[in-house]
Formats: structure tokens, C-alpha cells, sequence
């Protein structure tokens, strides 16, 4: 416990001798400060602005300055000075003391020259020109007093951080810079003075570039990379080079002209240096922008570079780069080095991460003051010229009226003047999202007009993210139901629309931290410095992670009820506090608007539950399989059903509204109304025919019953009545009737099968007999041949009928075309009957399949009875049989009435036919799909009405070694 007492103290200690430091450098620095403004208050050097070489004919004028005492005097290069106030001058040191002396006076200095081109002497008057300036001296002081001041109060604010110790050294030089100035009084002090500021100015340029290169902290490889301990030795070489040769210059001082020169140039070289290390740093600092991945980082440097431009780069441009390159700066340019106070400014932001995210908006905002001020000065002097050259020509005595006019109209345009200005610079900055932003404002002034929660949602989200370049945009109730505002407790923050996100976001309890702040009707910034502090770590980390760093409550009727969740912009870069200013605006709107939003959206969602209801039960009624209509007390149709549309021939529109008289047969009504009648609680009507409505019309057979429908008072609001098809079930009957017949005459045709089978055996028999004796050219011989034949006939035909009476369910192969031949020999007699002709096209080889051999003859059987049903007028039955890719592929076709596309999908469904009733059961094609699937075949239709029909089967074909199925391609 001792040790980490120690450790506390020892840090504690260093601290305060680090704190006490910088005060102590602050004090003496500013004590020196105040001396040297004593001196320069009171020191009244004298200073002709010519360049004096000691020759042989004596003191020669080498260069003489424009603008100053002695070219107003009429000093000209050659000129050889011989007395000052008619005292001889030969010596520099004796220059230098008249000068000095007659600083005291008030009277001009009288300079007597020999122009020896001219070889005439001249008297000339030279007037006191102090060497330096009071009043810009004085605003240069503060201005590095002011350096000063902001670095010592950055160290003493954080002592143990390395870039504030770098920081305030960088201070003292740039205070250095601007609150020494040598005075040529030449006294001890002086020369502290004079060595004070060359040494700063020597400093501030390494200093500010090596800045550069380390803040913010870089990674610790980086000065290896550019050469390690060699390159701060290159960043401070040439400082001290020029403060050895300043050293050298100054210690051999002769007065000589190459003397002046020397210093000139060093000085000169200073500049350029000191120009040279600004551009230097900025050109840094700028390529660091592009390199640095932390946004803290980047803001730092904006902050840095920002300052660093608008404060270095007028003195730089206007007065350090001229006076290094040898011209002499116009009077009044050292003002330009007043906003270098920005560059400290800028740098302790910086380093204490002042306002980060509000770097731009700085920036921005001082270009637009800056130009409102100078136009505000350039409109002042361009009127003030108008009134006098123009409207004014005689100007004497009018001095105060046009100030004051001028003043005027410059107080009524500032107005106007500043809003174009602020406009002009934020197009600039805000580039393509300049519209947007006035777009949102728009677009929050017109939310309330959209009271569609869910589309209003998505539109602010889309249109927030848009105009402020945010990737991740949320918003969140606090309510789940507009009805819970009054009566029920809030809830918490519920996501309902976002924009950038993976994933669904959890709810933001209000109970958290954040939830407080929100209730609270504060905005949440959690990439704030001075604010994160007031929230738990986990729950801070939890939000950023997935993205988001802002929440803004929107408060309606005094209280939170939803909030915007925003990520940073896409660039990476933090909202500024315009744009919170912005999204705290339209917060405003945004919260009327959702709760407009969420009162329609109640409306709205009772009004889908009614509609559902209806929904549902009109769907109810329409998948009834018994037509239903209801009267109102007028017996005019309300409602009308899918089914008794279809059934009726009548679409519903034509139908509600009209009575049930202009609707159905006077009859049927009849009836119906006597049913109710007889039966008020419910009248029933069993086997009524009715025509429908159809083109054409269709004769039914329906049952139908009506009853009473109850109004809601209890009384009789109508009438509800079903109808019930039973055609087809009638018809049905009357087919099943007609298939039990048929069984019927089938077994008895077995029968009779069976008992003809014994006479024509005998028939038979006898002839072959006869024939066997029978003399070939003997006429009866080819009646015989002709008996026998038809004996054969009729016994082929007698033993079908038998195997379809009693069939045999073994499998075996089946030579496919004979059992076609077998099932047309069966067929023979109707076909032609019918007219019907038979086009025979069966492989020369026989395709043998392995099957049951009376289905396959079913299959057979049905398909040639269907065609011949489809012909009723004659027509060609076309059968052909042919073996492909390893199955038996059997095509029937006609020349038929064919089969509508509509049917198509239903021709294999059971007891659905096209037949008029008592012509079919609908069972034919029924069975012969279940016996091609029975037997692993397939079987395809195509037909078009009026042009026939074709089907087509495939069936394995039957190993002829084997008699199994042998498996093909197709």
C-alpha cells in the first residue's frame, strides 16, 4: 500500500513541478514583455531609412528604401553624406550617436550631401521616423501574449500529456516572435531583446514543423520509417546554421555594407525558413488527413490545419514569402500577422478535442463573418466614393452627412448582405447536400399532412439519412398504441422503420441511461467527450457497435414520444452541431406528425378489423357450395354469391338491386313465396326446375330454402334463400342406374357368350368336316370356306365378350398390336356402322409390353369408344404403333369434334364428362390413366376443337428373353 502511496505522491509532485514550470516560464517571459514595451513606449530612435558604406571620400549612400525619411528628403544612391545639423560625419559609429541624439528632438535632422555626379552640395530636411511602430507593435505583443497565455493554460490543464509540453514550447517561441523587438538603444536589455527574438523566430519554424510530423500520436514506427534518429537533427540544422551565421554577423559588426548585407540576407533566409516550415506542417498535417483511420484524429488535425490556414496563411503570403524573396513589404502588412492568433487557438482545440465535431462549422462560420465584415467594408467605401466623386462633387462640409447616409444604407443592407453571404457559404460547404437540408426542413413542415405511420417513417428515415449523409437512421416509439397515451404508462423505445442496418435493433429501454436523457427531453451524444461520461460504458459500447452515436427525443404535449437514432455520416466524420441543431427542429414536426400518425393508424387498423370481418364473412357466403341470395323487406337482392352466379348465369353486379321477380321464372317464385307462407321459420322446395340465365340457357334441377333474416331491433329484415344444385346428382343417379343395367345385360351376354360358344363349335367342325371331302372346284366349296371363316368370326368375338366377363389378372407379355387388332375385331361392327373408317399404321415388328392383358385391352377399348363417340357424323380412326428409345409408343387419334383447352386439365378427373346425360359416366379416361400409371407408362392428349384428337401412350417395352420390363431412356 506504501509503494502505491509513493507512486501517487511521486506522480503528484511532478505534476506540480511541471505546473509551477510553465507558470515561472509565463512570468518571466511576461515580465521581459512589459519591459520591452516600456522601452519601445519610451525609446525614440531615429532611423533614415538609407544604407550608409564607408568609403574612401567617406560615408556613401549605397540603397536607399523607398518611402522612408531619407527618400523623402531626396537621398539618391552616391550621394556622400558630409555633416548632420552642420556637424562633419565620417564614421558609422558617429551616424549611428547623431541619430540616436537627435531622437529627443522635434525639429527635422539637416543633412548636408555632396552629389558628386554633380559635384554641388545639398542641405536636405530629414523628419523623425521612430524605427518601429507603437500601436502594431503593441498588437503584435498581445497577439503572442495571447499564444502564450493559451499554451500555459493547455500544460496546466493536462501537465502530463507529451503534445501539450510540445505545445507550449511552440507558445513561447510564436510569443517569442511577436512580443520581443529590438529597439537600437544597443544597451544590455536591448541585446536580450534582440537575441530573445531571433532565437524564437529560429525556433518557431522547426518547432511548428515537427508538430506536424508527430501530432496527433502517429504510430510509434513512423520516424523510423523516414530515418530515425536523423530526421529531427535535419528539422533543426538549418535553424541553428542561421543562428550561428546572425551570431557570427553580429559580432563582427563594422557598419561595412557587407556587413548590413549579411544580416539582411540572414534575415531573409529566416523568413524563408519560417514560410518554408508552415507550408511544410501543412502539407503534413493535410497528407496525414488522408492517412489517419481514427476520426478523432482527422477532427484534430481540421482543427490544426483550419487555424493554421486561416491564421498563417495571410502573414505567410503577404509579408513573410515577399520579405524573403527581397521586396520590401507596403506599410501596414505586419497587421496580417493578428490572426495568427488563430493558430494557437487551434492547436490547444486541438489538443484538449474542443468541440471536434464542429470543426467545419467554425471554419464555415468565421469565412462568413469574415466576408460579411469585408463586405460590409467594401460597400461602405465604394458608397462613400459615390457620394463624394458623384452625387457630392464638393464634398468640403458634407464629410459628416455622407458618413451618415453611407452608414445607413450599409445597416439596411447588412441584413440582406448576411443572409445571401450565409447562403453562398453554405452551398459551398454543404455542396449536394445543401438541398437536401433545405428539403428537410420542407419536408418536416409537410409531415403532418402524411398520417400513414409506416410510409411517414419510411420517408423520414430515407430523407433524414439523404440530407445529412448518415449511414444508419432509426426511429423509435415509445408507445405501441396510439391509445395508450392518456390511460396506460409509456413503454419503451420500440424500433418501426430504420435504414443501414443488418439486423432488427433491440428495444431502448427507458429505464437505461439514454432512456432517462430522452425522457428527460435531452439529446443523447454518445461521441461526446464532455456528455459520455453520464452513461454506463456496456451501454454506450452496445449502441456503438451497432453503429449509432445520437439520440434525439421528439417531444409532443410535453412528453418523449418516439426518438431519431443516428449513426455518423458516411464519410466517418461526427454530426456537428448544426446538424443536431437541425434534427432537434424537425424533431418538433416529426413528433406531431407520428402522433397524427399513430391516432390514424388506430383508425385505420379498427377500421382493417371491420373490413376483415366483412372480408371473411363474404368469403364465407361466396365458398358456400350452395348459391345464396338475401332480400331486404322490398325483395330486392343485397347479396348474391359466387355460387349462384356461376350457377345462374347472372353476375353479382347486375343482380343487387334488382327484385327477385325481374331475377328468376314467375313460377319459382311463386312456389318460394307459398313455401314460406305454409312455413314462415323456413320454407323448403325439393326437385324445382329452373332455366337459368346462360347464352344458352341451361334447364337445372334445384332445392331451395328460405328464411326469415333478423333485423338487429328483432324484427324481419329481409330474407335469406339457398338453392341447391342437384343436377348433376340427379343425373349421376340416373347414370348409375343405367351402369347397373348395363352390368346386368353384360353378365347376361357372358352367358349368352358362353352358350352360342357350343353350336358354333359344332358349326365348325361339321364344315371343316365337309371341307375336308369337298371337291375344290365344287361351288359349295367356297360357301363352306365362307361358313368357316364367319364360324371363326363369331367364335373370336364370343370368346372377347367371355375374357372381358371374366378377365385374368396374371401379367405377362402382350404383343401391343394384337391386342388392338383383338379390341377393333370387338369394335368392328359399330365402326362401320358408323361410318367410321380405320386407318391401320402398327409396326411391322410388334411392340411386347409386360402387363395385365384385359386392362391394356380396357385402355384400348375406352379410347376407340371415345372416338367413336366424337364422330357421330363418320370420320377416320387412326392407330399406329411404333417402338422408341426402349418404350411401346401407341397413338390414337380422330377426326373428331375434339376436347375445348378449357376441359383439357379435366378430362382424367372421375365422372367428369362432356356427354349429354345418359351418354356417359365420365369414367372412361379415369381408368385408363390408372391403368397406364398401373403400368409405368404415360399417356398425353392434344386436341383443338373441330380438328380431332390425338392420345398418345408409352409403355416399357417387355424383355422378349426375360419377359421383364425393360427400363428405356424415353
Amino acid at each position: 500500500m506504501s509503494v502505491l502511496e509513493d507512486d501517487a505522491a511521486r506522480r503528484r509532485f511532478g505534476t506540480v513541478t511541471r505546473v509551477l514550470l510553465g507558470v515561472g516560464v509565463v512570468a518571466v517571459l511576461g515580465c521581459l514583455a512589459v519591459a520591452n514595451v516600456a522601452v519601445q513606449a519610451t525609446w525614440r530612435a531615429v532611423d533614415d531609412g538609407v544604407r550608409w558604406e564607408e568609403r574612401p571620400e567617406g560615408l556613401v549612400a549605397a540603397a536607399v528604401e523607398p518611402g522612408t525619411a531619407g527618400a523623402r528628403a531626396g537621398v539618391r544612391p552616391g550621394d556622400v553624406l558630409l555633416a548632420i545639423d552642420d556637424e562633419p560625419v565620417e564614421r558609422h559609429a558617429h551616424l549611428r550617436a547623431l541619430l540616436r541624439g537627435g531622437a529627443d528632438r522635434e525639429a527635422p535632422l539637416l543633412y548636408t550631401v555632396l552629389r558628386l555626379r554633380e559635384s554641388q552640395a545639398y542641405r536636405m530636411a530629414v523628419e523623425r521616423t521612430p524605427a518601429v511602430s507603437l500601436p502594431i507593435y503593441l498588437g503584435l505583443a498581445g497577439v503572442g501574449l495571447f499564444g502564450l497565455l493559451v499554451g500555459a493554460a493547455v500544460r496546466i490543464r493536462r501537465p502530463s500529456h507529451q503534445a501539450t509540453l510540445h505545445f507550449f514550447w511552440l507558445t513561447v517561441a510564436f510569443f517569442g516572435v511577436f512580443g520581443f523587438s529590438f529597439s537600437g538603444r544597443l544597451d544590455r536589455l536591448d541585446w536580450v531583446f534582440f537575441w530573445a527574438d531571433e532565437v524564437s523566430v529560429l525556433l518557431l519554424a522547426p518547432l511548428f514543423l515537427h508538430f506536424a510530423l508527430v501530432f496527433p500520436e502517429r504510430s510509434s514506427g513512423w520516424m523510423r520509417r523516414l530515418g530515425g534518429i536523423r530526421v529531427l537533427p535535419a528539422l533543426y540544422a538549418p535553424a541553428l546554421l542561421l543562428g550561428v551565421a546572425q551570431a557570427a554577423a553580429v559580432l563582427q559588426a563594422d557598419g561595412s555594407a557587407a556587413f548590413t548585407g549579411t544580416v539582411e540576407t540572414v534575415w531573409e533566409l529566416q523568413h524563408l525558413y519560417l514560410a518554408g516550415c508552415i507550408i511544410g506542417g501543412l502539407a503534413a498535417m493535410v497528407t496525414a488527413l488522408r492517412r489517419v483511420t481514427s476520426v478523432t484524429a482527422r477532427r484534430q488535425l481540421r482543427w490544426v490545419v483550419s487555424g493554421a490556414v486561416l491564421g498563417g496563411l495571410p502573414f505567410t503570403c503577404a509579408y513573410a514569402i515577399p520579405y524573403a524573396l527581397g521586396f520590401t513589404p507596403a506599410a501596414g502588412l505586419e497587421l496580417t500577422a493578428l490572426p495568427l492568433a488563430l493558430v494557437p487557438l487551434a492547436f490547444a482545440s486541438a489538443i484538449v478535442q474542443y468541440r471536434l465535431r464542429d470543426v467545419e462549422v467554425i471554419v464555415k462560420r468565421s469565412l462568413g463573418y469574415a466576408a460579411v465584415v469585408a463586405a460590409m467594408a467594401t460597400i461602405y467605401v465604394a458608397l462613400n466614393l459615390l457620394w463624394s466623386e458623384v452625387v457630392l462633387e464638393d464634398s468640403d462640409g458634407h464629410d459628416s452627412l455622407i458618413a451618415l447616409l453611407t452608414a445607413a444604407v450599409v445597416v439596411l443592407l447588412a441584413g440582406p448582405v448576411k443572409r445571401a453571404i450565409q447562403t453562398l457559404v453554405d452551398r459551398a460547404y454543404y455542396r449536394d447536400r445543401f438541398d437536401y437540408r433545405r428539403a428537410l426542413v420542407r419536408f418536416a413542415r409537410d409531415l403532418n399532412a402524411d398520417l400513414d405511420l409506416e410510409r411517414l417513417s419510411e420517408r423520414l428515415v430515407d430523407q433524414v439519412s439523404h440530407s445529412l449523409g448518415v449511414d444508419r437512421v432509426a426511429l423509435l416509439l415509445s408507445r405501441d398504441l396510439p391509445s395508450e397515451a392518456a390511460t396506460a404508462p409509456a413503454g419503451d423505445f420500440r424500433p418501426i422503420r430504420w435504414i443501414g442496418f443488418d439486423r432488427p435493433l433491440p428495444l431502448l429501454s427507458r429505464a437505461s441511461a439514454i432512456g432517462r436523457r430522452l425522457v428527460a427531453q435531452h439529446t443523447a451524444l454518445l461521441d461526446d467527450p464532455a456528455t459520455i461520461l453520464k452513461y454506463p460504458g456496456e451501454e454506450v459500447a452496445a449502441w456503438r457497435d451497432r453503429g449509432l452515436y445520437y439520440f434525439v427525443p421528439c417531444i409532443a404535449k410535453g412528453s418523449t414520444i418516439a426518438a431519431m437514432a443516428l449513426g455518423r455520416k458516411e464519410s466517418g466524420g461526427p454530426l456537428s452541431s448544426e446538424d443536431i441543431t437541425l434534427l432537434g427542429a424537425v424533431a418538433g414536426q416529426v413528433a406531431m406528425a407520428v402522433e397524427n400518425g399513430r391516432l390514424y393508424g388506430q383508425l385505420q387498423s379498427k377500421a382493417r378489423e371491420l373490413d376483415g370481418m366483412r372480408q371473411f364473412s363474404e368469403r364465407v357466403v361466396d365458398s358456400l357450395s350452395d348459391g345464396l341470395l338475401v332480400l331486404d323487406v322490398d325483395e330486392r337482392v343485397m347479396r348474391w354469391n359466387t355460387r349462384i352466379q356461376e350457377l345462374y348465369g347472372v353476375s353479382r353486379g347486375d343482380a343487387v338491386g334488382a327484385r327477385i321477380d325481374d331475377l328468376f321464372d314467375v313460377d319459382f317464385v311463386r312456389r318460394l313465396r307459398q313455401a314460406l307462407a305454409e312455413t314462415p321459420a323456413r320454407g323448403v322446395l325439393y326437385r324445382v326446375p329452373l332455366v337459368s340465365r346462360h347464352d344458352p340457357p341451361r334447364p337445372l334441377l334445384v332445392n331451395a330454402a328460405a328464411a326469415p333474416l333478423q333485423s338487429p331491433g328483432g324484427g324481419q329484415g329481409g330474407t335469406t334463400v339457398i338453392v341447391e344444385d342437384i343436377t348433376s346428382r340427379v343425373q349421376l343417379e340416373e347414370q348409375l342406374q343405367i351402369s347397373e343395367k348395363m352390368a346386368s345385360v353384360g353378365l347376361l351376354a357372358a352367358g349368352v357368350a358362353h352358350e352360342v360358344n357350343t353350336p358354333l363349335t359344332g358349326i365348325s367342325s361339321f364344315t371343316q368336316m365337309l371341307l375336308d371331302g369337298a371337291d375344290p372346284d365344287d361351288p359349295r366349296t367356297r360357301l363352306l370356306e365362307k361358313i368357316e371363316r364367319q364360324t371363326f368370326r363369331a367364335a373370336k368375338i364370343v370368346n372377347g365378350l367371355l375374357n372381358l366377363a371374366r378377365p385374368s389378372d396374371a401379367k405377362g407379355p402382350l404383343d401391343v398390336n394384337a391386342v388392338i387388332n383383338d379390341v377393333l375385331g370387338l369394335l368392328e361392327h359399330q365402326l362401320e356402322t358408323g361410318n367410321i373408317r380405320i386407318r391401320r399404321m402398327l409396326a411391322e415388328t410388334p411392340p411386347v409390353v409386360y402387363g395385365i392383358e384385359f386392362k391394356i385391352q380396357q385402355v384400348f377399348l375406352n379410347l376407340f369408344l371415345n372416338a367413336r363417340d366424337s364422330m357421330p357424323a363418320g370420320g377416320w380412326l387412326t392407330i399406329s404403333t411404333r417402338q422408341a428409345d426402349g418404350r411401346a409408343v401407341v397413338e390414337v387419334g380422330d377426326t373428331g369434334t375434339g376436347i375445348a383447352a378449357e376441359h383439357l386439365s379435366r378430362i382424367y378427373d372421375p365422372f367428369f364428362t362432356t356427354k349429354a346425360a345418359g351418354r356417359g359416366t365420365g369414367l372412361g379416361l379415369s381408368i385408363t390413366y390408372g391403368v397406364i400409371q398401373e403400368h409405368h407408362g404415360t399417356i398425353e392428349c392434344d386436341s383443338r376443337p373441330e380438328r380431332g384428337t390425338r392420345f398418345r401412350i408409352r409403355l416399357p417395352v417387355a424383355d422378349r428373353r426375360s419377359g421383364a420390363v425393360a427400363t428405356g431412356s424415353g
